[in-house]
């Protein structure tokens, strides 16, 4: 991640949740029940949530996997992430934070038996390298999850285009201060590989046996799910 992008992110971190909250109208939640639903996991899995931010989807995950199981959240973006912990522990939960590049994970070969990157992939610099190296540091029949914004179907396409134009800089501008975050990540979302364009990057880093994608709220947000060889 740039240190322009990394200082962006840094700049909304306090104001983040609120603004998701009112862009999605709540439904980001519901994405990311249905990523950690779709990735299998089960009491007592060792999960790692990377470009984590605030920690939503490492606490839904936590949720899932119970006492036993373990979760490390892990962003590249330490004001982002410091605002995990005291939410996490409100909840009750106790999970593992680290500031890290999911490019360049520190973990050993095999550590977990899920990955995941929610809204995040798109800023890396090589989404392929994040891809390996989530992909390395999970098992073998594990899975890689990744839930990112996308290209909505040809019925949400006219509603969409309006709202990420308008409202989402226009709001997100009001909540947080930054406009300019805003008008960046309707643009970088625009650009993204969407559907068959990013399994076509899964399959090129070479890490995964099975990968399929799930269409979310009319094509809004993509959810990528990957087998790893």
């Amino acid at each position: 991640m740039s240190r322009d992008v990394h200082n962006m992110f840094a700049e909304i971190a306090g104001s983040y949740d609120r603004a998701n909250s009112v862009l999605s109208l709540g439904v980001h939640h519901r994405w990311r029940r249905q990523t950690v639903r779709l990735s299998g996991a089960r009491p007592g899995d060792r999960v790692l949530d990377c470009a984590t931010g605030t920690g939503d989807l490492a606490i839904t995950f936590k949720k899932a996997v119970g006492k036993d199981g373990h979760v490390a959240g892990t962003d590249f973006c330490a004001d982002m992430l410091a605002f995990a912990p005291a939410k996490a522990e409100r909840e009750g939960m106790d999970i593992q934070w680290e500031v890290q590049d999911a490019m360049q994970l520190t973990y050993d070969d095999d550590s977990f038996d899920i990955a995941s990157i929610a809204f995040g992939i798109r800023n890396v610099d090589d989404p392929l390298q994040a891809l390996r190296s989530m992909g390395r540091v999970v098992r073998s029949d594990g899975r890689v999850m990744v839930l990112e914004f996308g290209r909505p179907l040809w019925w949400m396409k006219p509603f969409f285009a309006f709202y990420s134009r308008v409202i989402i800089p226009l709001v997100g501008g009001i909540v947080s201060g930054r406009r300019d975050a805003y008008e960046y990540l309707t643009r970088t979302s625009a650009a993204f590989p969407t559907g068959d364009e990013f399994l076509a990057l899964m399959d090129e880093s070479g890490m995964f046996r099975e990968r399929r994608t799930v269409p979310l709220t009319g094509g809004i947000a993509y959810l990528y799910i990957g087998v790893v060889r």
